[in-house]
């Protein structure tokens, strides 16, 4: 008998910045059917000045976008007693948690505030990696965020929805080389590198040209 694949789930992975511990893993449900990527080259020759036109400044600014599913179908007719009671809350509650601060920060700078600090340091959330498959684990920063229910159980709880993520890539030129972000990065465009080296793109003449002219 044939073995079957194991089919490997893409998703996020929250890591502390510092540490590089695990915070939480977020599997999707189902691998969407496409992802859209967009990269926005960082030219100096845009100015006009002709000395400039085949330099870069840096990393072009790489942004994702997928659309997932989430279903607590099968979850409902196992028996399962958390779909039963809340639906698909949890799920959807672990990806938004992503842009909140935590409610502990909040509070502890809403003190801070009462006591008169003059300046509160902006809070910092987890470092959130896209993963999707073993050659891409990309340092990302959320930039849009949408969530359309689509069916409800008798208490009103969510048991499926589409979910659509905008992330965009945080490279060196966002967090610098010493940040695990950028560090992260680095790997990433070395993978790119790794990869662009084993593509066979044939010669001159698959083009129909016998020299450069």
């Amino acid at each position: 008998m044939p073995i079957s694949p194991q089919l490997l789930k893409g998703g996020l992975v929250l890591i502390d910045p510092e540490t590089s511990a695990v915070l939480r893993v977020i599997a999707l449900q189902y691998n969407p059917d496409s992802l859209s990527r967009s990269l926005q080259i960082q030219a100096s020759g845009d100015g006009g000045d002709r000395s400039e036109a085949l330099r870069v400044t840096g990393p072009p600014v790489e942004t994702i976008k997928i659309d997932a599913e989430i279903d607590a179908t099968d979850q409902l007719d196992l028996g399962d007693a958390t779909a039963i009671e809340v639906g698909i809350h949890p799920q959807l509650a672990a990806l938004e948690t992503m842009v909140y601060p935590s409610s502990g920060r909040l509070q502890q700078n809403n003190s801070l505030a009462q006591f008169g600090t003059l300046e509160i340091v902006p809070m910092e959330t987890p470092l959130a990696l896209f993963v999707f498959g073993r050659t891409r684990v990309v340092p990302v920063r959320l930039t849009d965020f949408s969530i359309t229910e689509e069916a409800f159980d008798p208490a009103l709880n969510p048991i499926r929805a589409k979910v659509s993520l905008g992330m965009r890539v945080l490279s060196v030129n966002d967090v610098g080389f010493d940040h695990r972000a950028g560090s992260l990065f680095m790997s990433y465009l070395q993978q790119k590198e790794s990869l662009a080296a084993r593509n066979n793109g044939g010669t001159i003449a698959t083009l129909g040209l016998t020299a450069i002219p």
